[in-house]
């Protein structure tokens, strides 16, 4: 199964050389600002490991992020298998992303997470796509809005891993199939 692409950016699987730049996301302040953890050099490695080896299994997941013009992996953006939304009983696959913070407010996450969008929908056949963020996060539930997830208030968790209060509460966003067929398909706006 090929990842997705768009005109600025190439989704792929996670290589040797992007070692350093995944430790570097998951130990930044600033990245890593809603997240209890940051990563020593090994967690980082065994994660990405773990996320290589996901997306060589299933065919897709949390991919490297790449841009065109340079080749410079800057990131992730992708679809994951998640039990962590307590409304999703059963499981449920996630978009999520991550990125360094001096690509950031270019469009490359929005441009990226609508390309994953359509390679779930369109490719996966997945009935909805989740994503959650803690309560606060507002640059990740702008990008929700703006790839056209909606707000699931009667959603909204305690994520289960997460010990800190000021970061537990999760607010959660969804998008149908039937949701994004429609947006497809709606008029262009002058």
């Amino acid at each position: 199964m090929k990842p997705p692409a768009t005109d600025r950016l190439i989704l792929r699987n996670w290589e040797n050389r992007d070692r350093e730049l995944f430790h570097r996301i998951n130990s930044d302040e600033t990245v890593m600002e809603f997240f209890e953890m940051r990563r020593t050099r090994q967690q980082s490695d065994e994660l990405l490991d773990h996320i290589a080896s996901g997306i060589a299994q299933r065919g897709y997941g949390f991919w490297a992020l790449e841009r065109r013009d340079t080749g410079e992996c800057i990131g992730f953006t992708g679809l994951q298998p998640t039990n962590a939304v307590p409304s999703r009983e059963t499981g449920c696959v996630e978009i999520g992303w991550r990125l360094v913070p001096e690509c950031w407010g270019y469009g490359y996450i929005t441009e990226a997470a609508n390309a994953c969008l359509a390679f779930g929908f369109d490719e996966l056949g997945l009935e909805e796509i989740v994503s959650f963020a803690v309560a606060n996060n507002r640059r990740s539930t702008a990008v929700m809005t703006r790839i056209g997830m909606v707000a699931e208030p009667s959603g909204d968790f305690d994520h289960p891993q997460v010990a800190r209060q000021d970061l537990k509460r999760h607010l959660l966003y969804t998008l149908t199939a039937e949701q994004w067929r429609g947006r497809k398909q709606a008029p262009a706006l002058p």
